[in-house]
C-alpha cells in the first residue's frame, strides 16, 4: 500500500549520484543531512513503513539492557516471514546490524532509506525474488538514548549521536561471544533462528587521514573454510570493489596500519569477540564497513547506502553460489579432525594495493612543542603500498567425539543453547574415560577489559581420567554445524573461550590448605615410608635453591605429592571424550 505521500520535492542528492530521493515517507537525514534519526524516530518510522508495506514486517525479540525489546525489520516480497520457511525455498538471507556503536549511526539513516527504496522501486524489486533482508536498525539502544554532541571529539557530524557504551558500558562489539548483555543474549537467538548467509555490520573509524570515505573489514579469509574463502576472496570481494568503484564511493579495505598507511596495512583479525568474527563460527561471510570520520556525515551515509546496494545486486546475482559455498564449509567443519583456534600475521607475505592517501609529515606541537603528526589534504597522492593480508594458524587443536560438561555451568550451557548447539542430558551416573586438561600456565590483564579480567596465553597439560557423571550432566556431540563455535568456546587455549572470558575461574584458587605444625609430622611419615618420594623430594631442594631455603615450600611440595592435595585445582572441567 502506497498512500502516504508527503508533498516534498529534494534534488539535494543528486550530486550523490543517486536519483532523487523518494517524496514517500521522507527520512530525517533527507530534510538535514547532518542529522540522524534518534531510537525513537527510527522505530516510529519503520513501524510506519511496515504498515504501509505487506512485504516489510517488524518484529520484537526479547529485552536489551535498557528494557526495551531488540526490533527486527525482515523485507521479504512474497511475505513469507518465518526463517525455515524461506530456508526451504533456499533464498539468500542478508542480515544488517547498525548502531552497535551509536555514535557512529551512518547505517542507522542509510538502512531506512534503503529498504524504503527496495519497497518503492519496482525496477529493485527483481533482486528480491530470492532474497530476503532483515535488518536490525538500532542494536545499542541504551547507548543510542545517551545522545549528544561531544561523544565523537574526532568525528564530523552528525549534529547529535549516540554513546558506544551501552546502559552496563559494555562495548557490544567485544559480546558476542561472552555475552554479558542481554542485548548480545537476544541478538545470539535472533542469529541462530535466521542463520542469515552474508552480515553486514555498519561503524565508523578512526585512524590516519585518507581520500576515501568507505573502507571495508570483511571476515578474514584465511579463517573461513575453503569454500567460503575461495568465494570471498575469489569473486564476492573483487566484485564488490567494482561495483562501489563506478558510484561516487570508491572502496578500499579497512586502513590498519601501523604508523602511517604508506608503510603498509594490514588486514584486521577479527576474533570471535567481533561482530565478523562471530559470524564467522556459523560459517556466514561477514562484512564491517568503516566510514571515515573526517569525511561529513552525509557522504558516509551516502557511501553505506550505495554498499548495502551493491550488496544487494552482488546477492541476487550470486545467491545461490554464497548459499552453496555456506553448505560446503559446514560439512566440511562437521568432518574436519583438526580446528584451528588463533592466527598471526604473515609479514613475510607481501601483496600490493593501490593506495589514495593525503602525504603525512610532522610539525611542532602547538601544545607540547614536541613533534606532531599532521596529514596534508593540499597533497594527496596515488601510490601502491603494501598490503599484508595473510594469516598463519598459531594454534590448533584435535576436535573430540564430544564434550562433557558439568550442569553446574549453567552460564555455558545457555550461551551453548543460545547459537544452537545440540546437547543431550544425560540420564544415569556413569563412569567415563575423558581427557581433561590442567590449567598450567596463562596470563591475564591487569586491568578489566570490558568487564572481565581477559586471560591469554594459556598453556595446558592432558591427563587421562575416569569421572564421575551425573545425571543432568550434558554431552555435547561434535559433528554439528556448530561445530567452529562449540570448539572454540570450549577449548581453554582459545583467544575467546569460555576459559579466557572468566567462565571457569573458580578451578584456579586452590580450596584446601594445611597447617605446618600439624602437617610436619605427617609429612616426616610419608617420607619415611616412600622411598621414592623421599629421593624425589631431596633432588627438587637440591635443583631449586629457593625451596631449600624455605621450610613452607617443602612441605609444599610434599603436600602436592600427597593424596590430600585436591585433584580438582586447576583442573578444567570440561571434559573431551575422544574415543
Amino acid at each position: 500500500m502506497r498512500l502516504i505521500v508527503l508533498g516534498l520535492l529534494f534534488c539535494h542528492f543528486c550530486q550523490q549520484g543517486l536519483a532523487q530521493p523518494n517524496v514517500m515517507f521522507l527520512t530525517p537525514f533527507e530534510t538535514d543531512p547532518n542529522y540522524s534519526a534518534p531510537y525513537e524516530r527510527t522505530i516510529s518510522y519503520y513501524r510506519e513503513l511496515a504498515e504501509a508495506f505487506p512485504e516489510l514486517e517488524m518484529r520484537e525479540y526479547g529485552k536489551t539492557d535498557s528494557g526495551q525489546p531488540l526490533h527486527l525489520m525482515i523485507l521479504s516480497i512474497d511475505q513469507d516471514f518465518e526463517a525455515a520457511s524461506i530456508h526451504a525455498k533456499d533464498k539468500t538471507i542478508l542480515m544488517i546490524n547498525n548502531a552497535i556503536h551509536p555514535g557512529e549511526p551512518c547505517g542507522v539513516d542509510a538502512s531506512m532509506m534503503f529498504l524504503r527504496d527496495l519497497l518503492l522501486d519496482d525496477a529493485k524489486q527483481q533482486y528480491l525474488e530470492n532474497l530476503v533482508i532483515i535488518v536490525i536498525p538500532f542494536y545499542n539502544i541504551s547507548g543510542g538514548l545517551n545522545r549528544g554532541a561531544y561523544s565523537r571529539a574526532n568525528q564530523e557530524g552528525p549534529a547529535e549521536h549516540g554513546f558506544r557504551g551501552n546502559a552496563r558500558n559494555y562495548d557490544l562489539n567485544r559480546d558476542f561471544i561472552k555475552c554479558d548483555t542481554r542485548n548480545a543474549q537476544t541478538f545470539n537467538q535472533i542469529f541462530q533462528e535466521w542463520e542469515p548467509h552474508v552480515f553486514i555490520d555498519n561503524h565508523t573509524s578512526n585512524g590516519a587521514d585518507y581520500q576515501y570515505t568507505l573502507t571495508l573489514i570483511p571476515t578474514q579469509k584465511d579463517k573461513l573454510q575453503e569454500p567460503l574463502a575461495s568465494l570471498l576472496v575469489g569473486d564476492m570481494l573483487p566484485d564488490l570493489y567494482a561495483k562501489m568503484q563506478e558510484t561516487p564511493w570508491e572502496m578500499i579495505p579497512y586502513v590498519y596500519a601501523r604508523t602511517t598507511p604508506d608503510e603498509g596495512i594490514a588486514g584486521f583479525l577479527d576474533l570471535p569477540r567481533y561482530s565478523s568474527g562471530y559470524t564467522a563460527l556459523h560459517h556466514t561471510i561477514g562484512f564491517m564497513p568503516e566510514t571515515h570520520m573526517l569525511k561529513p556525515f552525509e557522504d558516509r551515509v551516502w557511501s553505506v547506502y550505495q554498499f548495502m546496494d551493491q550488496m544487494v545486486v552482488y546477492l541476487a546475482e550470486k545467491g545461490g553460489a554464497v548459499r552453496n559455498a555456506k553448505r560446503l564449509a559446514i560439512n566440511q567443519t562437521k568432518a574436519a579432525s583438526i580446528i584451528e583456534l588463533n592466527w598471526k600475521l604473515d609479514f613475510s607475505k607481501i601483496d600490493s594495493i593501490l593506495f589514495k592517501g593525503f602525504e603525512a609529515g610532522y610539525k611542532p606541537s602547538a601544545i607540547s612543542g614536541l613533534d606532531r603528526l599532521y596529514y596534508d589534504r593540499a597533497k594527496p597522492y596515488e601510490k601502491t603500498i603494501p598490503f599484508f593480508n595473510t594469516y598463519t594458524a598459531t594454534l590448533s587443536v584435535e576436535k573430540p567425539k564430544a564434550y562433557v560438561i558439568p550442569q553446574a555451568y549453567t552460564e555455558v550451557i545457555e550461551r551453548l543453547q543460545w547459537n544452537g548447539v545440540e546437547l543431550t542430558r544425560i540420564n544415569e551416573s556413569k563412569e567415563l574415560d575423558l581427557e581433561f586438561y590442567y590449567i598450567r600456565s596463562f596470563e591475564t590483564v591487569d586491568q578489566p577489559y570490558e568487564g572481565h579480567y581477559l586471560h591469554s596465553k594459556v598453556e595446558v597439560e592432558k591427563v587421562r581420567r575416569i569421572q564421575k557423571v551425573y545425571p543432568g550432566d550434558y554431552l555435547v556431540e561434535t559433528g554439528q554445524a556448530s561445530d567452529l563455535y562449540i570448539v572454540s568456546v570450549l577449548e581453554p587455549q582459545g583467544p575467546d573461550s569460555y576459559f579466557a572470558w572468566n567462565f571457569f575461574d573458580g578451578i584456579l584458587m586452590q580450596k584446601e590448605y594445611f597447617s605446618d605444625y600439624v602437617f610436619e609430622d605427617l609429612a616426616a611419615e610419608m617420607l619415611e615410608k616412600d622411598p621414592e618420594l623421599k629421593k624425589a623430594f631431596e633432588n627438587a631442594r637440591k635443583e631449586n635453591p629457593e625451596m631449600a631455603e624455605s621450610a613452607r615450600a617443602q612441605l609444599d611440595w610434599i603436600y602436592k605429592h600427597s593424596p590430600y592435595y585436591e585433584p580438582t585445582y586447576q583442573l578444567y572441567p570440561v571434559g573431551r571424550m575422544v574415543k
